[in-house]
C-alpha cells in the first residue's frame, strides 16, 4: 500500500487490532500535520523566514493503568503494523478486536477562520515585522534594541481509538510578538508584548502592530526610569490587563489531574473543600473563540469543553486526560494534550480563567489606599506540591489613595496559592486575556489565560 497523509488511506482497524493483539484497555492512533511559518526580525534585520511541514503517527497502548507509546513520519502500513505489533507484547492477555465507527467525524472548533494565514504572501509578513522595528525605534530615542517574531501554524490532527473514536480537527495558529530594550546610563529594561491566538490573519486587524510596538517600547521607557519600590506585605492589585499568569501557574498546574495522583499538588484531596475566597470561581475553558487555548478536539478526540474547576471557592474537580480519568473513573474533560505526535498526551489546561465579579475595575483599585499595582506579570516559578510561587513584576505602580501612582520596577511577588485564592477580596467586572506557551514535562503546548482586575487583601502577600 503507498505511503498515507490521513487516516482513511490508511488500514486503521488492523493496525489497531493488531496493537491489541494480546489486550489492552485503550489502543490509539494519532496522526499530525502542522503547516508553519515564522519571521524573526532583530536589531533592524531579517535575521530568519522559516517555514516547513512536519507530520507523522503517534501509536498508543493502555494496559493495566500504564501507557506504552511509539511514534513514526513513515506513513507506510506495512511499517505502522509492525510498530503496533512491537507494542502489543507489552500487554498480557487475550486479543481485542478493533471497534471504529463507520465513518470519521470532523469536529466543529470555537473558531472560524475569515483570512487563512497561507493565503498572505510572505512579503506582507515580513512587512509586519519592519513595521513593528520603525514604530518601536520611533517611539523613543533610548530605545536601543527590537525583536519582533511572526509565526503561523496550521495543525490537521486525526485520531482514531478502540473503543469507538475517529474524528478529525483542524486548527489555526497566529501570534505577534515584540521585545523592545530601552537603556541609558542607569541599566537596560525589557518590554514585551504580544498577541494572536487561533485566528487567521484577522487577528491583526484595528493596527494591532503599531499597538504592540508602543506598548512594548512604552512600557520598557517607563521602566527604566522607575524607582524601586520598598519591600513588604502590603496590598496587591492585579489588572485585567496583566493577563493571568497567576491563575495558570500559581493554582491552574495544580488542578491538573496527573500531578494530584502522584502526589505533587497542594490541592490533591480537596475536591468539595474550600479552597478560596467565595468571590473567586475558576474556569478551564477551550471553547472560547479565538482564544490561544481552544480547539475542537483535544489530542486524543474528546471535544473541547469548559471546566468548572472551582466555584465560589469551593474546589469542584480536576482537568482530566483519559488515563486520569481512568484511574479515578471519571469521564475525560477535554484536557488530554501533546505537543506533537512525538509526545504522549497528558493532562494540559487550555485557557484557564479566573471568571469576572461585579464590581467595576476602578473601584477594586480604589479600595486599596497604598500597595503595588500589576499591570503586567514577568516570568516566575511555582512548586505545585506546596503552592508557593513567585512572580517578576514587569510593570507596576505604585498605589497612591487608592489610584495608579508612580511606575516602579525590580518588583517581584511571592507568595503561596491557596492563600492567595483566600485573600482575594475584591474582584472587578472586566476580563484580560494573555497568551503563551506552556512547558511541562518536556513538552510545550499553546494556552490562554485571564482574569478580572482584582485585588488581594489581608494579610497580604510579600512584595520584594
Amino acid at each position: 500500500m503507498a505511503a498515507a497523509r490521513t487516516l482513511n488511506e490508511l488500514p486503521v482497524s488492523r493496525i489497531l487490532t493488531a496493537l491489541l493483539a494480546r489486550g489492552g484497555e485503550y489502543g490509539e492512533l494519532f496522526l499530525e500535520e502542522v503547516r508553519s511559518l515564522t519571521v524573526l526580525l532583530e536589531d533592524g534585520r531579517i535575521e530568519r523566514v522559516v517555514s516547513g511541514t512536519d507530520a507523522g503517527i503517534g501509536i498508543r497502548l493502555l494496559f493495566r493503568g500504564r501507557t506504552y507509546y511509539a511514534y513514526s513520519n513513515d506513513f507506510a502500513a506495512k511499517g505502522l503494523l509492525a510498530l503496533a505489533g512491537d507494542l502489543s507484547r507489552h500487554a498480557e492477555g487475550d486479543a481485542v478486536p478493533a471497534e471504529l465507527p463507520a465513518e470519521k467525524r470532523a469536529a466543529q472548533g470555537p473558531t472560524a477562520v475569515r483570512v487563512p494565514p497561507a493565503s498572505r504572501a510572505v512579503g506582507d509578513k515580513v512587512a509586519l515585522v519592519r513595521e513593528i522595528d520603525r514604530v518601536a525605534r520611533g517611539s523613543s530615542p533610548e530605545i536601543r534594541q527590537v525583536r519582533a517574531t511572526y509565526s503561523e501554524a496550521h495543525r490537521t490532527v486525526e485520531v482514531a481509538a478502540h473503543p469507538g473514536l475517529f474524528t478529525a480537527d483542524e486548527q489555526t495558529y497566529g501570534i505577534l510578538a515584540v521585545q523592545c530594550v530601552a537603556g541609558n546610563d542607569t541599566g537596560l529594561t525589557i518590554g514585551y508584548e504580544s498577541a494572536g491566538g487561533t485566528e487567521g490573519f484577522e487577528f491583526l486587524d484595528g493596527g494591532v502592530p503599531e499597538k504592540l510596538a508602543r506598548k512594548a517600547a512604552g512600557r520598557a521607557v517607563r521602566t527604566l526610569h522607575a524607582a524601586k519600590l520598598p519591600g513588604g506585605r502590603m496590598p496587591v492589585v492585579l489588572s485585567s490587563e496583566a493577563g493571568g499568569t497567576m491563575v495558570h501557574e500559581a493554582i491552574g498546574h495544580g488542578l491538573e489531574a496527573d500531578l494530584a495522583l502522584r502526589g505533587m499538588s497542594v490541592y490533591q484531596g480537596r475536591v468539595g473543600q474550600r479552597i478560596g475566597s467565595p468571590l473567586v470561581s475558576i474556569a478551564d475553558d477551550a471553547t472560547l473563540p479565538g482564544k490561544r487555548g481552544s480547539f475542537g478536539i483535544d489530542d486524543e478526540g474528546t471535544p473541547g469543553q469548559d471546566t468548572l474547576l472551582v466555584e465560589n471557592g469551593v474546589l469542584k474537580g480536576f482537568l482530566h486526560d483519559r488515563l486520569s480519568a481512568m484511574r479515578e473513573g471519571v469521564p475525560s474533560t477535554g484536557n488530554g494534550r501533546r505537543e506533537s505526535y512525538r509526545h504522549k498526551p497528558i493532562p494540559r489546561m487550555t485557557n484557564t480563567v479566573i471568571l469576572p465579579g461585579t464590581m467595576p475595575p476602578g473601584d477594586v483599585l480604589s479600595g486599596a489606599a497604598q500597595g503595588l499595582l500589576v499591570v503586567k506579570m514577568g516570568g516566575g516559578q511555582v512548586n505545585t506540591v506546596t503552592g508557593d510561587f513567585m512572580f517578576e513584576v514587569a510593570e507596576g505602580y505604585r498605589i497612591e489613595g487608592g489610584k495608579r501612582g508612580e511606575p516602579v520596577r525590580g518588583a517581584t511577588i511571592t507568595g503561596n496559592g491557596p492563600e492567595v485564592l483566600s485573600m482575594i477580596d475584591r474582584v472587578g467586572s472586566d476580563l484580560g486575556f494573555g497568551i503563551g506557551t506552556c512547558g511541562k514535562d518536556g513538552q510545550g503546548v499553546p494556552v490562554g489565560d485571564a482574569q478580572p482586575t482584582l485585588s488581594i487583601g489581608p494579610p497580604y502577600i510579600t512584595v520584594g
